[in-house]
């Protein structure tokens, strides 16, 4: 797995991180304190999970006086994206090949019960 995909991934498994990360996505912006309000845990907890986005890379804050108003980084989530649409790819080759050998077998196996066979 890639390495911002690990991050993303890890940073998205909390359903509360999930839920931060959708409201910012819905208002464009928010701080801490908006964010809690909508959320049932504390403003300290909402701090600490906008940490855990930041540090994956999933949100940006700038301070504004004594606030600090937080965006969703678009980027990571469109590597993560591309990460697995690749891997998609990678097993649909992989099935598509195993489907090829599972019908040249069936034929082979078709082939066989027609075929008539020679005396011992």
């Amino acid at each position: 797995m890639s390495a911002p995909a690990e991050g993303v991934f890890a940073a998205l498994a909390d359903p509360t991180r999930w839920r931060v990360l959708s409201l910012l996505a819905e208002r464009g912006e928010g701080t801490a304190t908006s964010l809690a309000g909508e959320l049932p845990v504390s403003r300290v907890a909402v701090v600490k999970h906008l940490a855990v986005l930041d540090r994956a890379g999933l949100v940006e804050g700038r301070r504004t006086g004594r606030e600090v108003r937080y965006t969703v980084r678009t980027e990571p989530l469109g590597e993560t994206a591309r990460w697995m649409s690749e891997l998609a790819s990678q097993w649909d080759a992989r099935l598509a090949a195993i489907k090829r050998l599972a019908e040249h077998g069936a034929d082979q196996s078709r082939n066989q019960e027609r075929s008539p066979t020679s005396p011992a």
